[in-house]
């Protein structure tokens, strides 16, 4: 059953008494909504539109002290962790432009749920599993442009205003950001707001308690309750399903391609043409993963690097030309403490992005790995010319 009043919704299941209330993560009258709500309301459980790892975010302010920049690289989470503070740039500079602080609806939701006693129930999927998925149905092309989109949310916001962010209620952050990229791949819709969606529901419906607050932000409101009465695969969402055994396949089929169109060339064209594919391949791959290391203004020695194992991760998948780059630049320039304190606000302008450490070194990582990426398909046509 479901009863709504603007930005408060009372739903029923199963002898359990919820009122959803959709917010703004960076709006005042959100705050004070949550505030009063939950004063007045008296409920046994508050749950909020937030991760473990974003929850320990706002609980432990200098997390980042603790961040193994090289443990990132070597697990392959460079681009997720650049993700999340591109993210949180777009947001607290919203934030500080309208005087509060980012996800402050959701600090107040816990403060004035602890303060009623009320348990805190973390409701949202794991932030590391919506990229995950996201990144994985995202061909190269769309990567670049998603990148390229979190790099332009970090332009000016100046022409943001209160009526803006009254929209951008109905709306998820990553939605608003990634409207682009969006119109030419629907599937992200389904990741980023529809499994979501479906999440949220299961976590609130299942939250302990007889009388349950719930603040999401007001773009999942509308999809919380379409699937209210729903049955959810609430597993399924949880789980980043494995990459596609094409996907698997291409990756050994590529390189070793690669090494037959060589051979090819060795045998039907002589020394000359075997010699001449293996130059467009090595500058094709040397040149653009290069070009990528510059363009995060990476040490020199770095560059030189990913000039050098570009060529050779490529024929290997179990290695990429970033990962080699992002160890040489953590090596080269190695994050001091200052850099993981002034990460807050170095995140907050395109300037900061490149001037810290440690947002350099995942900068290198992914513009590497794609230089290098958009090498091999750069070089193929040119050594098939040769044939």
């Amino acid at each position: 059953m479901i009863n709504n009043t603007h930005n408060t919704h009372r739903l029923v299941f199963e002898g359990k008494e919820i009122i959803l209330l959709g917010t703004a993560h960076v709006s005042k009258e959100s705050v004070r909504l949550v505030a009063h709500v939950i004063e007045s309301e008296k409920p046994d459980t508050v749950c909020v539109e937030l991760c473990e790892s974003r929850f320990q975010s706002i609980r432990q302010k200098d997390k980042w002290l603790d961040k193994d920049i090289v443990k990132v690289i070597k697990e392959k989470k460079s681009f997720l962790l650049l993700s999340n503070l591109l993210l949180a740039s777009f947001q607290k500079r919203i934030a500080e432009k309208f005087d509060i602080k980012p996800g402050e609806e959701m600090i107040k939701a816990i403060e004035a749920g602890e303060a009623a006693g009320a348990g805190i129930h973390l409701a949202d999927r794991n932030i590391r599993i919506t990229l995950t998925k996201t990144w994985r149905v995202m061909g190269l092309w769309d990567k670049i442009k998603l990148l390229f989109q979190l790099i332009l949310s970090l332009g000016e916001i100046d022409e943001i205003s209160e009526d803006d962010i009254e929209k951008m209620k109905q709306e998820d952050v990553l939605e608003t950001i990634l409207a682009d990229v969006g119109k030419s791949l629907p599937a992200l819709k389904d990741i980023l707001i529809d499994e979501r969606d479906q999440y949220l529901t299961h976590k609130i419906r299942t939250a302990p308690g007889n009388k349950i607050v719930a603040v999401v932000g007001a773009g999942h409101v509308p999809g919380i309750k379409k699937y209210w009465n729903q049955e959810i695969d609430f597993e399924t969402l949880e789980q980043i399903p494995p990459k596609g055994k094409t996907s698997a396949i291409l990756k050994w089929i590529i390189p070793m391609a690669i090494l037959v169109l060589i051979a090819s060339g060795f045998y039907h064209g002589g020394a000359n043409a075997g010699t001449d594919m293996i130059t467009w391949w090595v500058m094709a791959n040397g040149i653009l993963a290069g070009l990528g290391a510059i363009i995060a203004l990476a040490h020199p020695l770095t560059i030189l690097s990913s000039v050098l194992a570009a060529p050779l991760t490529s024929l290997n998948p179990m290695i990429a030309a970033g990962w080699v780059a992002g160890l040489v630049e953590t090596f080269s320039r190695k994050p001091k403490v200052r850099d993981f304190e002034q990460l807050p606000e170095d995140i907050l302008s395109i300037r900061g992005f490149w001037k810290n450490k440690i947002t350099r070194i995942l900068l290198v990582v992914v513009f590497t790995n794609l230089g290098s990426s958009l090498g091999t398909f750069v070089a193929i046509p040119l050594m098939v010319k040769v044939l």
